[in-house]
């Protein structure tokens, strides 16, 4: 009996011995960074015909056309700056929860009218 309580033990502490994580780290896949290429149509360029590969499979590996303009790192950028900036000033107090509410409520509202809006640009 003492003998098979001795061996569970150790075979528990060799399985435990293998685990070599440490504890409180986390592995995660490094980032990544697009590799996509997406290009704005020109409205005078003449359309492209969509490659095909020998298989008669359509050939998505070259740069995609988007369908209207997107936005650019610029404007991304000064959107996350607004958005940073109201988010800080609503930790510091500098603005009132009402204020921030109001501007919260503004950008959900072009957030959820945005799409709709950008589909009849196109659809023009």
């Amino acid at each position: 009996m003492r003998s098979a309580r001795r061996l569970t033990v150790l075979g528990l502490l060799a399985v435990l011995a293998g685990c070599t994580t440490p504890a409180g780290t986390t592995a995660e896949a490094p980032g990544r960074t697009a590799s996509l290429d997406v290009t704005v149509a020109d409205p005078d360029a003449p359309a492209a015909e969509l490659s095909r590969s020998p298989d008669g499979y359509p050939d998505f590996s070259g740069s995609l056309t988007a369908a209207n303009v997107q936005m650019g790192n610029e404007e991304a950028a000064e959107l996350q700056g607004k958005l940073s900036a109201l988010g800080a000033a609503r930790k510091a107090g500098t603005i009132s929860e009402a204020e921030y509410q109001r501007r919260l409520l503004l950008l959900r509202k072009l957030a959820a009218e945005h799409g709709a809006d950008a589909q009849a640009q196109i659809a023009k």
